[in-house]
C-alpha cells in the first residue's frame, strides 16, 4: 500500500490563504505597526535645565524643593548641574564631591553669617545649547545672612542669574544665554557616565507635558493599531468561514 502525505495540501492551503487580499492587508498592517512602535520607542524627550542638589558630605541627592524655598544651615553643601534629562530619576549629578571642608577651607566662619558650599557644574558640550560652550565647573563658598535662601547664596557668588515666571533657574553666571527648560528630543542615553539618583520629582525640574510628548507612542496610537489589527483578524476568519 502506498502512503500519501497531506503536507502538499496544507502548503497549498496556506499559500492560498496568504494570497487573499484580506490576509495581505493584515500582513501590511502588522508590518506598519511594528515600524510605528519601533520609531516611537527610539525617540525620547528630555529637558535642558539646571537641576538642584543637596550633599551629605559623600553623595548627592536631588532636592525636593526649589532653591528659593530652601534655607540651608551653616556647613551645608549644595550643587547645581546643567544637563539634558527626562526627569529627576534621569538627572545627572554634579561632577564634584560635596566636600564642605575643601570648598570653604579659605573662608573662615564669622558671627552673624553662615557658610554654604556650592558646586556649580555647567555640564558637558553634548548638553549645551546650539552655539554655546559650557564654562568650567567651579566651586564657591557663599557667606550670607543666617536666614538666606539657597537662591540668595547662589546669587552672592554666581551672578547674573536668570529665572522664568515660575521661579525656575534658567541661567547661572549668564549660562546659557537663552532658553529655559526647553524640551529636547533624542535617544535618552547618557554619555558622561554619571550616576542617576532615585529621588522624587523636585520643583526645580521642568514639568512633563501632558499628552503625546513622551518618548514612546501614545495610548491612542496603540489602541488604534490594536483595533485595526483585530478587525483584520476578524475579516480573515470571516473570509475562511464563507469558503
Amino acid at each position: 500500500m502506498t502512503r500519501t502525505s497531506s503536507a502538499p495540501a496544507v502548503t497549498r492551503t496556506s499559500s492560498a490563504l496568504f494570497r487573499s487580499p484580506v490576509a495581505a492587508l493584515l500582513a501590511v498592517l502588522l508590518a506598519a505597526s511594528g515600524v510605528l512602535l519601533g520609531a516611537g520607542g527610539a525617540q525620547a524627550a528630555g529637558y535642558r535645565y539646571w537641576s538642584f542638589w543637596e550633599g551629605d558630605g559623600k553623595s548627592w541627592a536631588y532636592a525636593t524643593q526649589g532653591p528659593s524655598l530652601v534655607r540651608p544651615d551653616d556647613g551645608t553643601v549644595q550643587g547645581f548641574r546643567f544637563a539634558v534629562s527626562e526627569d529627576s530619576a534621569d538627572a545627572d549629578r554634579p561632577r564634584r564631591a560635596p566636600d564642605f571642608g575643601a570648598i570653604c577651607a579659605d573662608t573662615p566662619a564669622k558671627g552673624g553669617a553662615k557658610r554654604v558650599a556650592l558646586v556649580i557644574d555647567p555640564g558637558t558640550a553634548e548638553d549645551a545649547p546650539a552655539g554655546e560652550k559650557p564654562p568650567a565647573l567651579r566651586t564657591a563658598c557663599a557667606q550670607v545672612a543666617p536666614d538666606a535662601s539657597s537662591a540668595e547664596a547662589l546669587a552672592s557668588v554666581a551672578k547674573p542669574l536668570r529665572y522664568d515666571s515660575s521661579a525656575m533657574i534658567c541661567a547661572i553666571s549668564g549660562y546659557p544665554k537663552s532658553g529655559c527648560g526647553e524640551q529636547v528630543s533624542g535617544d535618552g542615553s547618557k554619555k558622561d557616565g554619571s550616576g542617576k539618583p532615585s529621588a522624587p520629582e523636585a520643583s526645580s525640574a521642568p514639568a512633563a507635558d501632558d499628552g503625546d510628548s513622551g518618548g514612546g507612542p501614545s495610548a491612542g496610537l496603540l489602541l488604534g493599531i490594536g483595533a485595526v489589527l483585530l478587525l483584520g483578524v476578524a475579516a480573515v476568519f470571516q473570509a475562511r468561514r464563507r469558503r
